[in-house]
């Protein structure tokens, strides 16, 4: 019996991601009185991995994750508005972020840069995959 192997039409098989890495803002988040008083400096990263099918046209926008479009959607969502907990802002991310059909699969961590003192950061990583 002679074995045959198919050779894939695919060269490449490859990931695309935008990648936003160490956005600072100053919003209102928590569940103490001081932190719906005072803004707090917040850390975001995020990755964000599109469908790699889908190739980049030059003309066409809708071809590619914008990470401006993320960042602004990012500070219309925390602008000026409180969120009690990261957890809550996270799940509003997603559902933004979400809305551009080209994403398959988003990590976000956020993090309270100022709120204890003995330590550098403290937050939350999460990760959520388009079904």
């Amino acid at each position: 019996m002679k074995i045959i192997k198919f050779t894939s039409k695919e060269k490449y098989r490859y990931k695309r991601k935008v990648i936003i890495k160490d956005l600072i803002l100053k919003i209102f988040v928590g569940i103490h009185d001081f932190e719906k008083i005072e803004k707090q400096r917040v850390k975001f990263n995020i990755e964000i991995t599109s469908d790699p099918n889908l190739l980049p046209e030059k003309k066409n926008l809708n071809t590619i994750i914008n990470y401006e479009k993320v960042i602004n959607d990012i500070k219309k969502l925390t602008d000026n508005k409180h969120h009690e907990l990261l957890e809550n802002l996270a799940d509003k991310l997603f559902d933004q972020i979400f809305k551009n059909k080209n994403v398959k699969k988003i990590n976000l961590k956020i993090e309270k840069l100022d709120i204890i003192k003995e330590a550098g950061s403290v937050g939350i990583e999460v990760s959520k995959i388009k079904s």
